[in-house]
């Protein structure tokens, strides 16, 4: 198979299944595995895939980050679903960290009456909701995101590096079954590694539209983390697999939610 060839083959297979191996294709090819990274770099820079830890993903499975303003009101209904939902993993005179993100900033709306809390954050919208609770509120320091509104960076490691939670509840920018879950960025996906070690279990809450997508880097496999929290309207279709990986807790349509 000419180089060319066996370029087009590979864009095909990645347009069909989403995703390649480096070593399965560079056996069923019966080529080096240092052929196919070239081949992969070479469609990477015309656009046709994103190259990966051991392969490559197609460009349409890739997930972008989305501007704050662009998700607030965005899957609003099933976000208060999954919050409601956490709020029963939640004991009292706990510690717990939210996550950067709009469904961890619902879960943070239900918690601003308590008073028994220690509650952890790297998000300044979070900070904002919390400004009058009677829960203690840590803001974690770091640079701002702009657009986004999460902090990250040097400060912010350095504060998660000396502290322990009972609880973290993670935010999901893309979910898969083979690459787990994943951020857009390396920044990010770093605070989130540090976030899972602080704390005695993660939840990952999640809505429908994160499943089956992939981003940039990865954050932690699946069977790293205590369960998801997701949505009623998830299909069952999708998420029978990941009962395999992790345990699954479904929200409640509240009445008036819908």
């Amino acid at each position: 198979m000419l180089p060319f060839e066996r370029r087009k083959w590979l864009e095909q297979q990645i347009k069909l299944h989403k995703v390649i191996d480096i070593e399965d294709v560079s056996t069923k090819l019966n080529v080096s595995a240092m052929t196919i990274r070239r081949d992969l770099k070479e469609l990477e820079k015309n656009g046709k895939v994103i190259r990966t830890h051991g392969g490559a993903i197609s460009v349409d499975s890739f997930s972008e980050e989305i501007p704050y303003s662009s998700k607030i009101t965005k899957n609003i209904t099933e976000k208060k679903e999954i919050s409601l939902k956490a709020l029963q993993l939640i004991k009292e005179n706990s510690t717990i960290i939210l996550d950067s993100g709009t469904t961890t900033l619902e879960l943070a709306k239900i918690l601003k009456d308590r008073s028994d809390l220690t509650i952890v954050t790297n998000d300044v919208k979070i900070a904002n909701e919390l400004l009058e609770s009677s829960n203690k509120i840590i803001v974690t320091g770091g640079e701002l995101q702009q657009g986004i509104g999460a902090l990250y960076g040097t400060a912010t490691q350095e504060m998660l590096s000396i502290i322990h939670a009972d609880i973290f509840f993670l935010g999901a920018h893309a979910i898969d079954l083979k690459h787990g879950v994943t951020a857009p960025t390396f920044e990010k996906s770093l605070i989130k590694q540090l976030m899972i070690k602080a704390s005695e279990e993660t939840w990952l809450l999640a809505d429908f539209s994160k499943f089956n997508k992939k981003a940039f880097s990865k954050v932690c496999s699946l069977t790293e983390i205590e369960g998801i929290v997701t949505d009623s309207s998830i299909e069952p279709s999708i998420i029978k697999d990941y009962e395999s990986k992790t345990k699954i807790l479904y929200g409640e349509v509240e009445s008036g939610l819908r």
